[in-house]
C-alpha cells in the first residue's frame, strides 16, 4: 500500500452555527493529521459541510431565505471555525458542489445497477432533526405517548412513495466485515453496539424523499431527491475523486481511510456507508473512530436551555492553544466529557502556566543571562543525561501506536510526563547554585534541559502548534515541515533571543 493515509471530520450539518462539539471533532482530526506527517506519512485531511436535507430546507424557510443562500452563509462559518482553530486539512468539501453531486449520482447508479435500489412506500418514524429513519424499538416512549430518539429529538410519523436500498442484504457481510477487523469500529464500547444492532435484525433502507425538493436530483427520478445521508457520505470519497474516477491522483489516499465521528452518526457511518459502498464494488475506509458528547458543567448541553459553548468567545478569551490542549487532554477519545471552567483554569493554569511555560522561562532565562544567549555546548554529558535525552526518539514507536489506537489524551499524558522529568532534573541540579562554583556542570544541566525543550516543542505540535512554533523559534528551528528528525537539530551554540512567557496564568 502507498504511504498514503486519508482521515476526515464529519461533513457537518450546515441548518446552524458551529458549537463546541464541532470544535472538538475537528481539534482532535487535526491532531492526528499532524501526527501522520510529522511520521513521514502522506496524509489529506478532510472537513466540510453537509448542505441537503429537510432540516436544511425547515431552517431556510422559518429564516425566510432559500435554502442555498443559508448554506453560504453558514458554511463560511464553519471555513472560517477551521481557519480559527487553525486545522491542517487539505480539502473543504461542501455537498452542493458539483464535483460531489456527480459523485452522488454515481454511486446512486452504481447501487442500481447491482439490483439494491427499488421503488415501494415507506411508512414509519422520521427524524427530522437527526434525519433519520428509526424503527419503533429504537425509540424512547415519553410519559405523554409521543416518541424521541435517543438523541432527544422528537419523530414524525410519515407516509410517502420511496426509494429503499437493500441493506438486509448485507447483514451478513457486515457482520463478517466486524468479525474480520476488529479495529474497524472504535472504542470496542461502540463497536458492541453497532454488532448488537446489526444482529437484531436490518430493514431495508428508505433512500430518497419526495415531500420536498431540497436535495440531488434522483438520476431518471427528478421527483424524489437522494436521502440526505446517502447524499452527504459520498463526499469523503467524491473530495479524491475515487467514485468517478478510482485511477484519479488522490484516489489512493482512499484505500487507508479513517473517519472520525460523534457517537449520535456512529450507525449511518459504521452499517449504512459500508453496505454501499460493498454494494458499489468499491473499498471500504479502514476505521470508524466514534468519540463522546460534552455536557457543560454537568449540563446537558441544549439549545433550550441555552448553554451552549461558542468555540469563538472561549477561544478568544482563553486563548486557541489552551483550549486545544483542554479539549484533546481533559477526557478519554472516546468517552462523555464535561467542560468546566474550573477545569479549563486549572489546566491552564497548572499544566501549561507553570508545567511547560515555567520550564521554558527559568531554565532559557538562564541562558540568556548567564551564558551570552547562546546554548552551551554538550560534550560533558554523561550516560544518565544521555538516556534521558534520547528518551522521546526511542519511545517514538509506542507513541505512534497511541496515535494509531486514537488514545490521544494518553499521547498527552507521557508529554507531559516529559515535562514534570525535565522540572525535576532542573530542580535537583539547581544550576542557579552551579554557576559559579562548578561552570561545566552548569553548562550541562542547562544545555541538557535546552534540548529536552526543544524536543517538547517538537512533541507538542499536534495538540498545540503556535506554541510548538514558539518554542522551537526560541532555537531558530524553523518548522515549514516539521517532523521527527528535528528531535536530533543538534541546538548547541545556538543563540537565544528574548524569552516570552508563553501561557499567562488565568484567574
Amino acid at each position: 500500500m502507498p504511504n498514503n493515509y486519508f482521515i476526515t471530520t464529519p461533513i457537518y450539518y450546515v441548518n446552524d452555527i458551529p458549537h463546541i462539539g464541532h470544535a472538538y471533532t475537528s481539534i482532535a482530526t487535526d491532531f492526528i493529521a499532524r501526527f501522520k506527517r510529522m511520521s513521514g506519512v502522506n496524509t489529506f485531511f478532510l472537513t466540510g459541510t453537509d448542505e441537503h436535507g429537510q432540516k436544511i430546507q425547515k431552517a431556510a424557510t422559518k429564516s425566510s431565505i432559500e435554502p442555498i443562500a443559508l448554506c453560504d452563509n453558514n458554511s463560511i462559518k464553519f471555513r472560517e471555525l477551521a481557519n480559527l482553530l487553525n486545522l491542517s486539512n487539505n480539502d473543504f468539501i461542501r455537498t452542493t458542489e458539483q464535483r460531489h453531486i456527480e459523485g452522488a449520482k454515481s454511486l446512486w447508479s452504481k447501487l442500481l445497477n447491482n439490483n439494491d435500489i427499488y421503488l415501494d412506500n415507506y411508512k414509519g418514524w422520521y427524524s427530522v432533526s437527526d434525519e433519520t429513519f428509526y424503527n419503533e424499538k429504537d425509540l424512547i416512549k415519553q410519559s405523554d405517548g409521543t416518541f424521541k430518539t435517543f438523541t432527544g429529538s422528537p419523530v414524525e410519523w410519515i407516509e410517502e412513495e420511496s426509494y429503499f436500498f437493500r441493506l438486509s442484504k448485507y447483514s451478513d457481510q457486515l457482520l463478517k466485515l466486524y468479525n474480520d477487523n476488529p479495529n474497524f469500529i472504535l472504542p470496542k464500547s461502540r463497536r458492541n453496539e453497532v454488532i448488537s444492532f446489526v444482529k437484531s435484525g436490518l430493514k431495508d433502507l428508505s433512500v430518497s424523499r419526495n415531500t420536498f425538493d431540497w436535495g440531488i436530483k434522483v438520476p431518471d427520478d427528478e421527483k424524489h431527491v437522494m436521502y440526505v445521508w446517502l447524499d452527504a457520505l459520498s463526499s469523503y470519497p467524491n473530495s479524491l475523486g475515487y467514485i468517478l474516477d478510482k485511477d484519479s491522483d488522490l484516489s489512493s489516499y482512499w484505500s487507508n481511510a479513517t473517519h472520525i465521528v460523534g457517537k449520535d452518526i456512529l450507525r449511518h457511518h459504521a452499517v449504512y456507508w459500508p453496505a454501499f459502498l460493498m454494494s458499489a464494488n468499491l473499498e471500504l475506509p479502514k476505521k470508524i473512530f466514534a468519540h463522546g458528547w460534552w455536557t457543560n458543567e454537568g449540563n446537558k448541553i441544549s439549545k433550550s436551555l441555552g448553554n451552549a459553548i461558542d468555540p469563538i468567545e472561549i477561544i478568544a478569551k482563553y486563548g486557541l492553544d489552551q483550549i486545544r490542549y483542554f479539549l484533546l487532554r481533559e477526557i478519554t477519545f472516546g468517552s462523555d466529557g464535561d467542560f468546566s471552567l474550573s477545569a479549563l483554569k486549572s489546566r491552564i493554569n497548572a499544566d501549561l502556566s507553570n508545567d511547560l511555560g515555567n520550564l521554558c522561562q527559568r531554565s532559557l532565562t538562564m541562558i540568556v543571562k548567564y551564558c551570552d544567549s547562546t546554548v552551551p555546548g554538550h560534550e560533558n554529558i554523561n550516560d544518565v543525561d544521555k538516556k534521558f535525552l534520547s528518551k522521546i526518539s526511542n519511545d517514538l514507536d509506542e507513541l505512534s501506536i497511541l496515535i494509531d489506537n486514537q488514545e490521544i489524551n494518553i499521547y498527552i499524558r507521557k508529554i507531559w510526563d516529559i515535562i514534570s522529568d525535565a522540572n525535576k532534573y532542573f530542580n535537583d541540579y539547581k544550576p542557579w547554585e552551579l554557576k559559579d562554583s562548578n561552570r561545566l556542570a552548569f553548562n550541562n544541566v542547562l544545555y541538557v534541559t535546552a534540548d529536552i525543550i526543544k524536543q517538547i516543542g517538537v512533541m507538542i505540535y499536534p495538540i498545540m502548534p503556535n506554541t510548538s512554533e514558539k518554542i522551537l523559534d526560541f532555537f531558530d528551528i524553523e518548522i515549514d515541515h516539521i517532523s521527527f528528525e528535528l528531535l536530533n537539530t543538534n541546538i548547541a551554540k545556538v543563540k537565544i533571543d528574548h524569552i516570552k512567557p508563553l501561557f499567562p496564568r488565568v484567574e
